[in-house]
């Protein structure tokens, strides 16, 4: 029977929730506030953790930080469960390292559900690593990248930060719909996109010293979907197979170089050329067709070029003018790709 600790300071919520998990089959221990909750944790380690967040003592928050800095505890499963619903507080969760975040009121099926999964999760990482301590091995990129795609999704709209400069770097990123502009701003608030990352790439720290944190902004460009696996799996998927780990750092290697001669061609080039050079990088990412419409932001065009964003709507306008483009609100569509190349 598998053990879960409920941390809860509502009364009514702990023992209506622990009531149903123990109908379920499941052995419950609980906690009414967080400092109570840690001990117990450390104490009984339980198979997974459901966790309120607004607590006396310390919050769900100070609790999952506690117990991921404990070797005995921080590979615990941890389910949120909270009345806070702002997205903001749902990425706070998850940056640090939670599995699920479920708001209050839930449906029973739902709480059940996320338990279930997550258990299953520990199952399957676990039978996995056995694989690789008898022998098996991810033999190339293609397959670390199907196993990518049997670890958590997430999804994000165009605009939202997946991970922000300074942040604990907890976890590794793959795209399996969208694209991702990684970006920073100078001393005076100016952006940068430094990497764009599209369809089966991989980006994310891969620095696993405990301290680690992002160099750089990651943002979605457009409606985006990844893959994510936390640090501490990726370092055992690594140290068991370390035939892709040299592959891995070649590709991510490769892919920032080339991104780097692009923008170091733009950075010297004149203000056409930049333009017609940046609009052909975004189309070439986003899109295999560069005669599709790519919906990409005037900023975005203008902090990848370098140039300032009145300069860039001018030249956007010349190039509409000389039927080189079409521009409708945010859309830009190329119609003479190979004209823009030539453009010196």
């Amino acid at each position: 029977m598998k053990k879960i600790l409920l941390i809860e300071d509502d009364v009514t919520v702990r023992e209506n929730t622990a009531e149903l998990l123990e109908l379920s089959n499941y052995e419950v221990v609980t906690a009414p506030d967080g400092k109570k909750g840690v001990d117990k944790a450390k104490k009984e380690i339980p198979d997974i953790i459901v966790c309120d967040i607004m607590m006396p003592e310390l919050d769900g928050y100070d609790v999952l930080t506690r117990l991921s800095e404990d070797s005995q505890t921080k590979g615990i499963p941890f389910i949120f469960l909270s009345a806070k619903t702002e997205h903001k507080d749902v990425r706070r969760g998850m940056d640090l390292g939670a599995d699920d975040y479920l708001t209050k009121p839930f449906e029973e099926e739902d709480l059940l559900s996320a338990i279930e999964s997550r258990l299953a999760k520990v199952e399957i990482l676990q039978a996995q690593k056995k694989d690789n301590n008898d022998g098996e091995t991810i033999q190339n990129l293609s397959a670390f990248r199907e196993m990518m795609r049997n670890r958590e999704q997430i999804s994000f709209k165009a605009g939202e930060n997946i991970y922000e400069e300074g942040k604990s770097s907890l976890h590794f990123y793959m795209v399996e719909r969208g694209v991702v502009k990684a970006h920073k701003y100078d001393s005076r608030g100016k952006e940068m996109i430094t990497e764009l990352y599209k369809e089966s790439d991989f980006f994310g720290n891969l620095s696993f010293n405990k301290n680690s944190a992002y160099g750089e902004y990651a943002t979605a460009l457009e409606d985006s979907v990844l893959y994510v696996v936390s640090k501490d799996e990726l370092r055992e998927i690594l140290k068991s197979n370390s035939n892709i780990s040299m592959e891995l750092l070649q590709e991510m290697g490769d892919h920032l170089m080339g991104v780097k001669e692009q923008l170091m061609e733009i950075a010297y080039a004149s203000v056409r050329r930049k333009t017609a050079r940046t609009i052909l990088l975004f189309a070439h990412k986003i899109k295999k067709n560069p005669l599709h419409s790519i919906r990409i932001s005037r900023a975005d065009l203008a902090g990848v070029a370098g140039i300032a964003s009145e300069t860039l709507i001018r030249t956007l306008s010349d190039f509409k003018k000389e039927g080189l483009i079409e521009i409708e609100g945010r859309n830009v569509k190329l119609l003479n790709a190979e004209k823009l190349e030539s453009i010196s």
